[in-house]
């Protein structure tokens, strides 16, 4: 009996990995139309993420839409801080006069 791999067991087992590696493109395209659907069916949520900006490794903004009013907030790994709130229909002049009050809050001025 010869030892090593006959041409047929080669063959099943080309036939084999590329069923696998189809397989897995077909899953991976699924997964990104479902991730596609999910974000845009999120229009009945309260809480929307708007935009994000990363502004380092482990750092970055975003922008949440909360009912009626926008929040810019800024990640960490350890916290997050609301920077700035206002009302969704405030114009770009107004977000940009977001001021703290001393108690915490941001009142746009």
């Amino acid at each position: 009996m010869a030892s090593g791999l006959g041409t047929a067991d080669l063959f099943r087992m080309l036939g084999s990995f590329a069923l696998v590696l189809a397989l897995m493109a077909v899953l991976l395209w699924a997964l990104r139309k479902l991730q596609t659907r999910m974000s845009t069916q999120s229009s009945g949520r309260r809480m929307q993420i708007i935009e994000s900006l990363s502004v380092g490794p482990r750092q970055k903004f975003a922008l949440l839409r909360v009912g009626e009013h926008e929040v810019l907030v800024g990640i960490t790994p350890t916290q997050m801080t609301s920077l700035a709130q206002w009302p969704a229909t405030a114009s770009t002049a107004t977000i940009l006069h977001a001021t703290p009050s001393a108690t915490g809050e941001t009142h746009v001025a």
